[in-house]
């Protein structure tokens, strides 16, 4: 016997997780009436899904200005569903190893769609420090992170599918790729935002195939041209390939 989707599903717990998705969403601290206006649904209800969700952790108020926002038990429950994956398991020990050789924040970083996706960081021990990507997305062609990925996958970057990823110059990005793939490192300066320098290494796994990307972010004074050619770059490929050979990738001599 079969069922329509959707047969079986809870209104009240969907609109609990669209609750939660709005106070995830940058910047977001709303009150009961910006929630309620938001989702459609009356402050009576809004603010019985939020006393629940309070009760459990994943909401807390500010009693001073009446709005809410994620609790401490939402983002526990985040990390625990990022480190159970094998990706993050995996490349966590090698991002530390990374993040106190150079004492800059790494990042372990995947494609979306068209979007690079900055999953999970180990942060540095810097007084002056790059913010804190953890979550976000952005345009593969924006930054180092997209392009490094999108370096070793096929890719119209001329034709129609250009044009609907709004790619400002599709020569200059493919002369740029080819560049990137040819010697395995992408950087960027200010990509993603003013004074922020990134460097970007892919991760393959026993088939050859792109998992993701090692991704380091530091303020741009840190990243002078010697450190990154001598330093940076290099600690990076080799961090790279110690990962990829735990997910079974054997490098092949040319």
């Amino acid at each position: 016997m079969t069922r329509e989707k959707g047969t079986y599903s809870v209104q009240a717990v969907i609109k609990a997780i669209d609750l939660l998705e709005t106070l995830a969403e940058d910047g977001a601290n709303p009150t009961v009436q910006v929630l309620a206006n938001k989702l459609e649904l009356s402050r009576n209800k809004v603010f019985r899904l939020l006393a629940t969700l309070e009760e459990k952790g994943l909401v807390e108020k500010n009693e001073v200005s009446g709005s809410y926002c994620l609790g401490i038990q939402a983002f526990q429950m985040a990390q625990h569903i990022l480190k159970s994956t094998s990706l993050i398991r995996l490349a966590h020990p090698v991002m530390e190893e990374l993040a106190r050789k150079l004492d800059e924040a790494i990042y372990i970083t995947v494609m979306n769609n068209d979007e690079v996706l900055f999953l999970d960081m180990v942060d540095s021990l810097q007084q002056i420090k790059a913010v804190d990507m953890v979550g976000k997305r952005f345009p593969f062609f924006t930054n180092a992170a997209g392009k490094v990925l999108k370096s070793v996958t096929s890719i119209d970057l001329r034709g129609r599918g250009a044009k609907r990823r709004d790619i400002p110059n599709p020569l200059q990005l493919e002369k740029e790729l080819d560049e990137i793939r040819q010697r395995g490192v992408a950087v960027d300066f200010g990509g993603l935002g003013e004074g922020i320098c990134a460097v970007a290494v892919v991760i393959r796994d026993y088939a050859g195939k792109v998992v993701g990307a090692l991704t380091l972010l530091a303020p741009s004074f840190r990243m002078l041209q010697d450190r990154l050619e001598q330093e940076v770059i290099p600690s990076m490929l080799q961090g790279a390939e110690e990962l990829s050979m735990k997910f079974g990738y054997v490098k092949i001599p040319v």
